[in-house]
């Protein structure tokens, strides 16, 4: 079994009762793990599976897939306040995606990891602004080593990994200006 401190960066329903939940860790990086029982009234997951949270977990992992099994869950930053408005959700789940669609799976992420809680806590405590979004996209662009730009962290990532950003980056630019 392994243990390790992860984001919950995504959820998505297997079952009637089991989740496939997506996580983001300093030692394990991107992984996924299934979590059979997990919507179950009484299991002992309830409450512990929310998204952007940081949670101590223990899992085991498959020999055959890359979707390994949680066997457990503990909350250690929660982040109830992220909730508070749909900007911050929204500059939350954005990036998220941009990590999901840069960073290789199942490689350590220390720096990334480190970079995605800074963003996650200072969102729980203040709105989303742009310099945030570009703060976060240049430092993203050092993590991953592709240097210093001239040009914006996200139209770097955009040109280097040529897949157009996720959408919540436009919708969170338009958001934050109404």
């Amino acid at each position: 079994m392994d243990r390790t401190t992860a984001i919950l960066i995504s959820r998505t329903r297997l079952t009637e009762t089991s989740l496939i939940v997506h996580w983001c860790s300093a030692d394990f990086g991107l992984f996924k793990t299934v979590v059979k029982g997990a919507l179950r009234p009484k299991s002992p997951f309830a409450g512990r599976l929310d998204l952007f949270a940081t949670c101590e977990v223990v899992f085991v992992k498959s020999g055959k897939s890359d979707l390994h099994t949680l066997k457990e869950a503990h909350l250690t930053m929660l982040r109830l306040h992220l909730r508070n408005s749909y900007a911050r959700v929204l500059a939350a789940a954005y990036f998220c995606k941009l990590i999901e669609m840069v960073a290789e799976r199942e490689t350590p992420l220390g720096g990334v990891h480190e970079l995605l809680r800074l963003a996650l806590d200072h969102l729980d405590a203040h709105e989303p602004s742009e310099k945030l979004i570009n703060r976060f996209e240049n430092r993203l662009c050092g993590e991953l080593g592709l240097g210093a730009t001239n040009i914006s962290g996200g139209a770097l990532l955009h040109d280097y990994f040529h897949r157009p950003l996720p959408p919540q980056r436009e919708e969170l630019l338009k958001q934050m200006k109404s």
